[in-house]
């Protein structure tokens, strides 16, 4: 299976200015997420979409990495990254390059390792899902069993609309989030449903240890203590 790997990297950030092209510990953050996608052994290509020229010069300087420019629309706050996506998918598509799946591989999330993209990959391939995401488990306290929902008469009820609430915590099934570390999908399911999702959605859990997705600067100063106690 020829999969494309994706990096989405525009300039403006809210939470940490110019977070992607920022030097995290000496080294661009957007650098951690190239590296581990150029040390994957089933990532095919990687592209780094960005509007910013510091950005794909960084990207620029790493040997095949292939780089498209983006367009102002697709790089603002409410640019939807399926759009960001299709439009690399498409720039690649003009040069005579196909895939069968992206791997969608957000710079935020620096410190996934290239074999747990691997991993995933193979795990998306041997379970022929249309999709795959990485997740995290949620933790007891805020399970959707125990999570209550406000309605109109003042009451609260059990969001999952459970009549009686599940009271030993070992009882609870298993719930997940997903983490953003790692995105995959069929090609025919983005051109289809122009969408990450499909009718089939598969699942592998990321490791906590190596987790922060960084939105803000705590989550800055975060990743940066990860860094010295993990020896990344």
């Amino acid at each position: 299976m020829k999969i494309l790997g994706i990096i989405p990297a525009r300039r403006g950030s809210k939470g940490v200015a110019k977070k992607n092209s920022k030097l995290l510990k000496g080294k661009p953050l957007i650098s951690y997420t190239i590296e581990a996608a150029l040390n994957s052994k089933l990532v095919t290509d990687i592209i780094v979409s960005s509007d910013n020229e510091a950005i794909l010069a960084i990207a620029n300087s790493y040997k095949n990495i292939k780089v498209v420019k983006r367009p102002k629309e697709l790089a603002t706050d409410e640019s939807p990254t399926i759009s960001t996506v299709i439009h690399a998918i498409e720039f690649l598509k003009e040069n005579g390059n196909e895939y069968d799946a992206i791997c969608l591989l957000q710079p935020t999330n620096p410190f996934r390792t290239s074999s747990f993209i691997d991993e995933a990959i193979l795990k998306f391939e041997e379970t022929q899902k249309d999709c795959l995401v990485s997740v995290l488990e949620v933790p007891h306290q805020f399970n959707p069993h125990w999570v209550f929902e406000k309605k109109n008469n003042g009451n609260i009820e059990i969001s999952t609309g459970d009549k009686e609430i599940i009271t030993r915590r070992q009882e609870l099934p298993k719930c997940y989030y997903r983490d953003g570390a790692i995105y995959l999908t069929k090609m025919s399911v983005l051109q289809n449903r122009k969408s990450f999702f499909g009718e089939k959605l598969g699942f592998i859990v990321s490791d906590s240890t190596f987790h922060v997705n960084i939105d803000s600067l705590d989550d800055w100063l975060k990743a940066e203590k990860m860094i010295i106690k993990l020896g990344i």
